[in-house]
């Protein structure tokens, strides 16, 4: 199957894979514990609704199924394909099947780009492969895919068991994390509509998948395993599709594995240096609305909520509780995770009053004391569930001698299937509380062995929730002076440049039209001075020089001059300094500059990603921008909302929105800043690095100034 836009990609064909009616299992052995059997068996154990034709040349039966020679003696058509024969035929295999005109084909074997040398040609060979006869192919190196739906009713991998039906789909680029998962899920009771392990995603990626199960009727969450992205970009818009579908939004729950950095280790630019995969990933995630969790334990903690509860209205949050203890737990994690506790509404209260004992406390959380039993928790959760007030609630458990665990958690499900408002438990123990637990999970009322988990995971739900009921905003597109911007790139470029002088890079952000700072290149001590008496003083000197990144390091800057004096005795000192420290480098002249009035330091960068493009950055700027990393990142072309949201995601911002009784300053002139650097670098992917730092923000309705930047080109395009 050909790759196009993720617009125009026809999943059609996975039809094959997913619904086939008949399968061939090439490589089907009677050797007990082989793959070959155990994958035969599998399909024939999960009473899989089509026709299914072991293949091998070497038996005439397999487990009591007759046998053919090659797929190609296969009297009837065949949908399905599952191949399990050494690394080295595959290929041959794979030609045979698109001649047989199977659309759908799952390789299992392994031994291909993943073990290097030889192996990476043979998986290149089956993708032309399936290309030229329009194949779609899981694999190779995958443990397969499953179809829980009865309609179907595939077990086509070699694990050990069929999950149980639910509607969650799970693809994973681990075939050993798989066989985990199957197992955990079997004990958590959790069910699944689709599971597809990816392999070496030779022909078929997350993105196809996706796109698939967006449309899927029987899947209502996504849980994805991934180790990296084939396409970044088209990830993100499919993702975006999916989680925003007006009709049936679809939550995205990963888990990314590697945090490495990737491309920008050497980077000499502070957001270079601080931008890495993970970074990345986060960016990616975020702007898509995909929740990623950071173990097994989160993402399963978070799918359990997300495939059963309803999404809560709002932050504010009730615990029921029969122990102070875990009661203030819950309490301080659900406000930690940015929770609401607010109190129950006085009608609220007058009902409870009337019904628990006066030992009992009307306040959030609500502590029904040891006593409790199933009366005091139905009628206290049906009364703040009642309560409108009232958005979502938690509810802990605590055993003692004579709780009837089951009989409360029988009620807890009587009473929530009456309301469109989440519950989520906590029965704190083990064995004592195992049978309410499954009381509660077998209704889809998941249950926590933490209040700490199960606060995180209501936030998240609010978060998505919040995701969905966000305004719609677009791309602003300013009108600039873009050849202006081209002129002054193209002569650095024919000077075989790699770093703009920071003059240059100023007239290419006046060019998008940002606030620099005035300014002026002088190339000696007098004509440094004569500009410093047209800016007025006091001004600041800095090094211009190519040679010269980081300017304080060499003593490049002088600040705060207030006569022509100090200009000249400025000048010679930033040379003797340049002088004693990089002789070689050099000296273009002096950059005068207006001393700025003080306000808050940010910075704006953006570092061009090899794989994904630029990434944008905001954060606290000033020298310590790399010791705090109170930093956030986002990809370009970025949305107005992503902006003001990039602003409010930092520690910064709120220093920005008034800390303490301080005043208030112009984060829109930022998010301006912010829209106007996402439009020039996605104007020139020439540009590698740039750093904005720092922008003096000003308060509200004054703006903000760029006092410092620099810009730094690929050496590809120099």
């Amino acid at each position: 199957m050909k790759k196009s836009d993720a617009s125009d990609r026809n999943t059609g064909n996975l039809d094959s894979i997913f619904c086939p009616r008949s399968i061939a299992i090439i490589g089907a052995s009677r050797k007990p514990g082989s793959v070959g059997q155990s994958l035969l068996a599998n399909v024939i154990d999960s009473r899989f609704q089509g026709i299914v034709y072991p293949v091998n040349p070497k038996a005439k039966g397999v487990l009591g199924i007759k046998c053919y020679a090659r797929v190609m003696d296969i009297p009837d058509r065949v949908d399905l394909a599952v191949i399990v024969v050494p690394a080295r035929f595959v290929a041959e295999v794979l030609e045979e099947c698109g001649k047989k005109e199977i659309k759908g084909v799952i390789i299992i074997s392994a031994g291909f780009k993943e073990i290097g040398g030889e192996g990476i040609g043979l998986e290149q060979r089956i993708t032309k492969i399936s290309q030229n006869h329009y194949i779609s192919l899981v694999g190779p190196n995958c443990l397969g895919v499953v179809n829980t739906d009865p309609k179907t009713s595939m077990n086509a991998t070699f694990g050990t068991q069929m999950p149980k039906q639910g509607n969650i789909a799970f693809i994973s680029q681990s075939g050993a994390l798989c066989v985990a998962v199957l197992d955990y899920a079997k004990e958590s009771n959790i069910g699944f509509s689709k599971f597809i392990s990816m392999g070496n995603k030779a022909e078929l990626n997350e993105n196809e998948l996706l796109l698939y199960l967006k449309n899927d009727p029987k899947t209502d969450v996504i849980l994805m395993y991934l180790e990296d992205l084939v396409d970044g970009r088209e990830f993100m818009d499919i993702a975006r599709d999916i989680t925003s579908n007006p009709t049936h939004p679809k939550p995205i729950i990963a888990l990314k594995a590697g945090r490495t950095l990737v491309g920008a280790k050497a980077a000499s630019s502070h957001t270079g240096s601080l931008a890495g995969s993970d970074r990345v990933y986060d960016a990616i995630f975020n702007q898509c609305g995909v929740l990623r969790g950071n173990t097994l334990e989160e993402i399963f903690d978070y799918v359990k909520a997300f495939s059963t509860q309803p999404l809560p209205k709002g932050r504010n949050v009730a615990v029921i509780t029969n122990s102070g203890g875990p009661g203030i737990l819950a309490t301080d994690s659900c406000i930690r995770y940015g929770l609401n506790m607010v109190s129950l509404s006085p009608s609220t209260k007058r009902t409870l009053k009337t019904i628990l004992p006066p030992t009992a406390s009307l306040n959030n959380p609500v502590d029904l004391i040891a006593e409790a039993q199933e009366e005091q928790y139905q009628v206290t959760l049906k009364e703040i569930l009642k309560d409108k007030n009232i958005h979502s609630a938690i509810i802990i458990l605590t055993p003692t001698s004579f709780t009837n665990v089951e009989n409360i958690a029988e009620s807890i499900v009587k009473t929530v299937r009456f309301f469109k408002k989440p519950v989520l438990c906590c029965f704190l123990g083990v064995y004592d509380v195992s049978k309410g637990i499954d009381v509660l999970e077998e209704s889809g009322i998941p249950s926590y062995r933490f209040p700490e988990s199960a606060a995180r995971v209501l936030a998240e739900m609010n978060n998505f929730y919040k995701w969905l009921k966000r305004p719609k905003t677009g791309i602003k597109k300013f009108r600039v002076k873009r050849p202006k911007a081209e002129e002054i790139l193209n002569s650095a470029r024919k000077e075989g440049r790699l770093f703009l002088l920071e003059q240059e890079a100023y007239e290419i952000l006046k060019a998008y039209h940002f606030p620099v700072i005035q300014s002026f290149l002088a190339e000696n001590e007098t004509q440094a001075v004569k500009a410093a008496q047209k800016i007025g003083f006091p001004v600041v000197l800095k090094i211009a020089s190519p040679d010269v990144l980081h300017k304080f390091d060499f003593g490049g800057v002088k600040l705060s001059l207030r006569n022509s004096s100090e200009v000249r005795k400025a000048y010679q000192e930033i040379c003797e300094n340049l002088l004693s420290k990089k002789p070689e480098a050099k000296i273009t002249g002096m950059i005068v500059e207006e001393m700025a009035p003080p306000g808050k330091e940010v910075i704006l960068g953006m570092n061009r990603d090899p794989q994904f493009g630029p990434i944008l950055m905001f954060g606290m700027g000033g020298i310590y921008v790399e010791a705090l990393e109170d930093v956030i990142f986002r990809l370009a072309p970025i949305r107005e909302l992503t902006a003001k949201m990039m602003i409010k995601r930092t520690k910064t911002h709120k220093i920005l929105e008034g800390f303490r009784g301080g005043p208030t300053y112009d984060t829109e002139a930022v998010a301006t800043c912010l829209k106007r650097l996402s439009q020039l670098v996605v104007d020139f992917e020439d540009i590698k690095e740039l750093d904005i730092n720092p922008l003096i923000v000003y308060e509200k309705g004054k703006g903000c100034t760029i006092v410092d930047a620099r810009i730094i080109l690929d050496s590809d395009n120099v």
